[in-house]
């Protein structure tokens, strides 16, 4: 058996898409649902950053026991120290040390000779390696750095007490037949290098980031580096949800190659993260995209009538879907509604849980016809629709139209004290940010307003996220309602909280 290491990075490298802005409770939740996945490694993070990442694998170390928890950290002492102490407490810990290596690094941003990189990776890894026993070495942009020089780089990392190397396609150039080769060759060149795992981290810069991982896979790596949805800076990262699948469904290809991840979970992680993020995933976006089991063509729809392998290489309940899934709604019970947990592959919660997640869905189902099963991966994502407590909450709110002027009108608590202010818009979500606005009296830029639907019909959930801007640092705010314009204030007043925490 082969056994490939899921090595997810959603929470550091995927945080790092654009405009995406975590708080330790979100990143919390995030981790437990990849714990629940059976992700064999998380990083949490990088821990010398800011003290809010710091927190947040603290906070992922003390909570999570299956999955080993990493914070990155730079081939420096200070770094290698801080994240020795965000996973302290960790049950199984990892500090990840990575130092770039490729000729255009060490000329322009590093500005070091070979010999003093290969001098800092002894020191960093023998220093990370005195606070924990589990240390993985990353040599930034590997795959346009010479050959001969790696194998220098990845024998003294494994000498000095590297457990793991990992190799980056750091800028996503290279082709999966250019990745093969240069595992096969780091495989059979590096002293030392079959006792421990070979990993890799590719990007998805020309799209092949999930081939490159595959083709790499083929030629001896053990461990994938990825995130959920692919997300992560630029074109993002290797999708987990689809080299887990290609390894799962290709046993014709991949005999005797496994991963630990419970596959029904990628779903619900996938929405999770969507939700948590505010990232979308694209309608045909393989395995978790909406159109990814939908047939619309007459031919497709009769094929997969008589036979849904004839245009379904895999089972939708295989990943966590259940597209013929029975509704729910306001007189289902809580044995439904268990049921309909453990289905989605959301179990493993307490009485206490069950109880609060089920007054949550009575309430939501008193406001829709019906509750999908998308609503209840929403819900259970806990309270990505809940406003940050901070300065400010809302009480309640009014929306009027005369003469073609929208009006509204808003009561919130602001420091404790009550406040009303009411303001014209072009719009009921225009004229809330105005009234709120006003109450502020500050300077801030609403840099981005995004709705979506959760899921369908007329009553369906909308979830809303904000951005909002100021002195260069960007807030980001969400809530979730079957009211389009509670959501939206409700989204906005989140990301004022959060900029008045900082």
């Amino acid at each position: 058996m082969k056994h490939i290491k899921i090595f997810d990075t959603t929470l550091r490298d995927g945080e790092q898409t654009p405009r995406v802005n975590l708080n330790a409770k979100e990143k919390l939740r995030i981790a437990k649902q990849l714990e629940s996945l059976g992700v064999d490694v998380i990083e949490a993070g990088f821990a010398a950053a800011s003290p809010g990442d710091f927190s947040a694998i603290q906070l992922i170390a003390e909570n999570i026991k299956n999955s080993t928890v990493t914070s990155l950290a730079r081939a420096v002492k200070s770094d290698i120290e801080v994240a020795a102490e965000a996973i302290k407490k960790a049950t199984k810990p990892r500090i990840h040390t990575f130092i770039a290596t490729s000729p255009v690094h060490r000329e322009f941003k590093l500005k070091m000779t070979k010999e003093e990189i290969l001098k800092s990776v002894d020191e960093m890894v023998r220093y990370a390696k005195s606070f924990v026993e589990d240390v993985e070495f990353s040599a930034e942009d590997a795959m346009r750095t010479e050959k001969e020089y790696l194998v220098e780089v990845y024998e003294t990392a494994i000498k000095a007490g590297a457990t793991t190397i990992n190799i980056p396609d750091t800028v996503g150039y290279r082709t999966p037949d250019e990745m093969y080769e240069t595992i096969k060759y780091l495989k059979d060149n590096i002293k030392g290098i079959e006792n421990i795992d070979i990993s890799v981290h590719c990007h998805n810069d020309l799209g092949l980031a999930v081939a490159n991982s595959i083709a790499a896979v083929e030629a001896g790596a053990t461990q994938i580096e990825c995130t959920v949805n692919g997300i992560g800076e630029r074109a993002g990262n290797t999708s987990l949800e689809e080299v887990v699948m290609i390894l799962k469904t290709r046993k014709d290809l991949f005999e005797g190659y496994t991963t630990n991840i419970d596959t029904k979970q990628i779903y619900p992680a996938s929405k999770l993260v969507s939700l948590l993020t505010g990232v979308t995933t694209q309608p045909n976006k393989a395995i978790v995209g909406a159109n990814a089991f939908s047939h619309e063509s007459g031919i497709h729809q009769h094929g997969v009538l008589a036979n849904p392998e004839t245009y379904e290489i895999m089972k939708p309940e295989t990943v966590g879907r259940n597209v013929d899934s029975l509704v729910l709604g306001k007189l289902s019970g809580k044995h439904a509604f268990i049921d309909k947990l453990n289905n989605l592959g959301l179990s493993g919660f307490d009485d206490k849980k069950i109880e609060q997640l089920f007054a949550e869905f009575k309430n939501l189902a008193d406001r829709k016809k019906y509750v999908l099963d998308d609503d209840i991966i929403s819900l259970v994502s806990g309270d990505a629709a809940e406003v940050v407590k901070g300065r400010l909450s809302l009480e309640q709110f009014e929306i009027s139209r005369k003469d073609s002027k929208t009006k509204a009108e808003i009561n919130i608590l602001l420091d404790g004290e009550k406040e009303v202010s009411a303001s014209y818009g072009s719009g009921p979500v225009d004229a809330s940010y105005k009234a709120i606005n006003r109450i502020l009296n500050d300077n801030f830029v609403l840099e981005e307003y995004k709705l979506e639907s959760i899921t369908g019909d007329t009553d369906a959930q909308a979830q809303v996220v904000v951005i909002i801007e100021k002195n260069g640092k960007r807030y980001i705010g969400r809530a979730q309602s079957t009211d389009i314009v509670e959501a939206s204030i409700k989204a906005y007043i989140n990301a004022l909280n959060r900029l008045y925490q900082n």
